[in-house]
């Protein structure tokens, strides 16, 4: 979806764009929904596809791409064919959306990130994994972050009105985490902290909903912690809803504990709505946050350092001024990082 909301803003600014999917996929759905030239493509093998490599050669030269971006390790191996076939013909970029899980030197992924001309990353932290994990020419590795539309959550909404369409209580401390219900999104990790916090003079909202056709065990879990610590006056779930500025809007504090995010949107969001986050102290959340200008960070998994945050936070009264964090995200605007990819890429004063 970052690839097709990259997409929608080039097209606004005036770029021709078409979108490489396959047949019937979401992707698909959501850029024909939204006028996004498609070009079909069959799947493909992850590796060594050099009949659909050549098949996607053809493609982009009977349709004139000059620049094609890749977000996906998998489209990799069957992008650097094309480019083989198309030379410099053709401009190729891999834009970063996953930190690198092991390091990539050996020959077969040397040769094959040869065949691109850019690498983008979205924080600093992750460019200088690529320089040290791959042999990826360091002049071709660059940081560009990844965008959001600021307009989204610039309305008047104040807390009051946020909590009442959100149907939580119009007074006290809130915290809230958004996302699936997952192991890897820590609602869990919240819930334990809670017991484990001295202060009891606050309350957590959970907007998401159990990953679909993986079972609710996790909900369950969740659900059995809120009962046996009688949470039940002060942990509020909420189902997912597309509008989360709400969200963002009646909480006090945004929770983000996941592992290690790469990228944390929800943080960029929680900032461009004024609300400070308290974050997973590992990934590209300490970036974001500046290393702690922008919100509070605990030890990774630790539910015990966790509620140590939670309490200083309440105990100190800490707060962060919103027009801080609206300023900070301003990184982030969609046009600024529009801008930045056009310069990157020589295409200003091109469409």
């Amino acid at each position: 979806m970052n690839q097709f909301r990259n997409a929608l803003w080039m097209k606004e600014r005036g770029h021709s764009v078409v979108m490489f999917c396959q047949k019937n996929s979401p992707v698909e759905n959501t850029c024909l929904e939204n006028g996004i030239d498609v070009i079909t493509i069959q799947k493909h093998k992850k590796y060594f596809d050099f009949k659909n490599g050549k098949i996607l050669a053809k493609l982009i030269t009977k349709n004139k791409v000059t620049h094609l971006i890749v977000r996906a390790t998998y489209d990799m191996s069957l992008t650097a064919i094309a480019k083989r076939k198309l030379g410099e013909k053709l401009h190729l970029s891999y834009f970063m959306e996953m930190q690198l899980g092991v390091k990539k030197t050996n020959f077969l992924h040397t040769l094959r990130y040869r065949n691109f001309d850019l690498w983008s990353c979205p924080l600093p932290w992750l460019a200088e994994q690529t320089r040290t994990m791959t042999r990826f020419p360091h002049d071709r590795i660059v940081v560009i972050p990844s965008g959001l539309d600021l307009s989204q959550f610039s309305s008047p909404m104040d807390r009051t009105e946020a909590r009442k369409i959100m149907e939580l209580p119009e007074q006290g401390l809130m915290f809230g985490l958004i996302g699936r219900f997952d192991p890897h999104k820590g609602q869990v990790l919240l819930l334990e902290a809670m017991h484990l916090c001295k202060s009891k003079d606050f309350s957590v909202v959970l907007l998401g909903e159990p990953t679909k056709n993986e079972g609710t065990a996790y909900y369950d879990e969740m659900l059995k912690l809120i009962e046996e610590g009688q949470l039940e006056d002060r942990v509020f779930v909420r189902p997912f809803r597309k509008d989360t500025e709400p969200f963002y809007k009646a909480i006090d504090w945004f929770v983000m504990a996941s592992r290690a995010e790469t990228f944390g949107m929800v943080t960029i969001e929680a900032m461009a709505c004024g609300t400070p986050t308290l974050g997973s102290n590992a990934g590209g959340t300490p970036e974001i946050l500046d290393q702690g200008k922008y919100g509070v960070l605990f030890e990774p998994m630790n539910a015990t350092d966790l509620a140590l945050k939670i309490d200083q936070i309440i105990e100190e009264k800490i707060s962060i001024d919103p027009l801080l964090l609206k300023e900070g995200v301003k990184l982030y605007d969609h046009n600024a990082v529009s801008e930045q990819l056009e310069r990157t890429l020589g295409l200003m004063g091109h469409n």
